[in-house]
């Protein structure tokens, strides 16, 4: 097996701010390398019940552990907030935490978005708006004053005055070929939620040959599998949400319908539930297999103290040994 890390994946939508440390803490006394944390303004839908704001339980994550490293899961710098303040934000995290941030970008969800009334742009223009975020974002890192007029965003004579030594890695979001394409390019790394070969590929041939890509992969750990099937399809049942419906959909009381027919086996297809360590090890294979170097793993549910149980003591001990 090639080297690889496992990292864990903080959920905003579903832990209040103080949990969210809690686990971040959790996570690296496991064992866990690397964590990613969700960035929103809304949970998917009610049930999940929280959405903090995410630069603030950054802070204190920071503060709260030494040798985890961190990321956004992703944050979205095109419409409900401008990248400049995006910027601003990643580069005081990072000196927050000296070689231990990152911050990860996708072209967003309505969900969270819409919020500002600004309207919700089409895919290919999503896109567009995202590569021009991230060269602001860059412009911004280099330090000194600058000006920006470009065709989504203007900055006019801003200038970053806290930076970290160096920028912090920026790792792009890809589910299609095209937003593969521009984190290969663009970025410094990848984010994408299954193990697709075909991803892999396209960001490689773009230029990501020898950068990172990280994978992440739903779990939910109970006592039997009937209970772990009975909690994912509680939790999130968007998990079973096909096509571009989870980019598309404004609301959680919006996404409570669309959810509305979705059965315990269909969420089970796309998580892993139960005890198994056969079947945990397999998911995070197919993610190694297809080309993956990093996967962080998110617990759905309530329970995350027996998800680490599970994971110290069954599945990071397996992965540490191969």
């Amino acid at each position: 097996m090639a080297s690889f890390e496992l990292g864990y994946a903080l959920s905003s939508e579903e832990h209040d701010p103080l949990h969210l440390v809690r686990w971040a803490q959790r996570a690296e006394a496991a064992g866990f390398q690397f964590a990613l944390i969700s960035d929103h303004y809304h949970p998917w839908i009610d049930q999940q019940g929280q959405s903090p704001f995410v630069w603030s339980v950054i802070g204190a994550i920071a503060q709260a552990t030494t040798t985890l490293r961190l990321g956004t899961g992703v944050t979205c710098p095109i419409a409900r907030l401008h990248p400049a303040i995006i910027a601003q934000a990643a580069a005081t995290a990072a000196c927050l935490m000296p070689d231990r941030f990152f911050l990860g970008v996708g072209s967003g969800e309505n969900l969270n978005e819409h919020v500002i009334g600004a309207g919700w742009p089409a895919p290919t223009e999503r896109q567009a708006m995202l590569a021009e975020a991230i060269s602001v974002l860059r412009l911004l890192w280099q330090g000194g004053e600058q000006s920006h007029c470009g065709e989504y965003f203007v900055v006019d004579q801003a200038r970053l005055y806290t930076l970290p030594s160096a920028p912090p890695p920026l790792y792009v979001a890809a589910s299609t070929a095209a937003s593969a394409e521009l984190a290969g390019h663009a970025g410094d790394g990848m984010i994408g939620t299954a193990p697709e070969p075909a991803l892999v590929a396209a960001f490689a041939a773009a230029g990501g040959k020898r950068k990172p890509r990280y994978g992440q992969l739903t779990v939910c750990v109970a006592g039997d599998d009937s209970e772990a099937r009975r909690i994912a399809h509680r939790w999130w049942p968007t998990a079973a949400l096909a096509g571009n419906l989870s980019w598309e959909i404004k609301t959680p009381g919006l996404f409570a319908h669309a959810v509305k027919t979705v059965r315990e086996e269909d969420v089970a297809e796309s998580i892993v539930c139960g005890p198994d360590v056969r079947r945990h090890a397999d998911g995070i294979q197919k993610f190694l297999d297809a080309g993956y170097d990093h996967v962080y793993v998110h617990q759905v549910g309530p329970d995350q103290e027996g998800f680490f149980r599970f994971y110290e003591e069954r599945v990071l001990p397996e992965f540490r040994q191969a």
